[in-house]
């Protein structure tokens, strides 16, 4: 159709995501700290990375989740959100699909990437994290998991 000509095709190339397990009846939602070494050290973060080639958005998120925190996600579903970033080395823009991943356990196994974690409550971790997209993006899945609404069940991804 003609106006399919109009719109761009977006290819993401990067994924992130946030993970949560329930403590009683509220979230705890996880972030991750960088080492010191890494590009934006001593940053406090979700599960974010790469998408290598040939792996799709959520092949990325799931594969990374494993590589960052040894989990295997229990649900997982699309955040009502879209977050983007420009990065100048190489001229661009990137939109980037965010994640809600629930998991079962709290023990954490870190990679290379970070040196510590933190299980927090929404307003812990809304205050610890850097920067706005981050913040918004899980203040949106906090009110997706809490009132259990019709976001997720339409968002969500069969993973295993």
């Amino acid at each position: 159709p003609v106006w399919r000509r109009a719109v761009s095709e977006v290819i993401p190339t990067h994924v992130e995501s946030y993970v949560y397990r329930w403590d009683g009846n509220r979230p705890a939602y996880l972030l991750l700290k960088r080492y010191p070494e890494k590009h934006f050290e001593h940053l406090l973060q979700g599960v974010a990375g790469h998408i290598k080639e040939g792996e799709s958005a959520v092949e990325a998120t799931i594969r990374e989740l494993k590589e960052e925190t040894g989990f295997e996600p229990a649900r997982m579903f699309t955040i009502d959100y879209v977050s983007s970033f420009y990065q100048s080395h190489d001229d661009r823009m990137h939109l980037v699909p965010v994640f809600g991943i629930e998991v079962t356990s709290a023990e954490v196994e870190l990679s290379d990437e970070h040196e510590s974690f933190r299980w927090c409550s929404i307003e812990t971790a809304i205050e610890l994290l850097s920067w706005r997209q981050q913040k918004e993006a899980l203040q949106i899945l906090h009110e997706m998991v809490v009132t259990n609404d019709e976001r997720v069940k339409w968002s969500e991804i069969k993973c295993g």
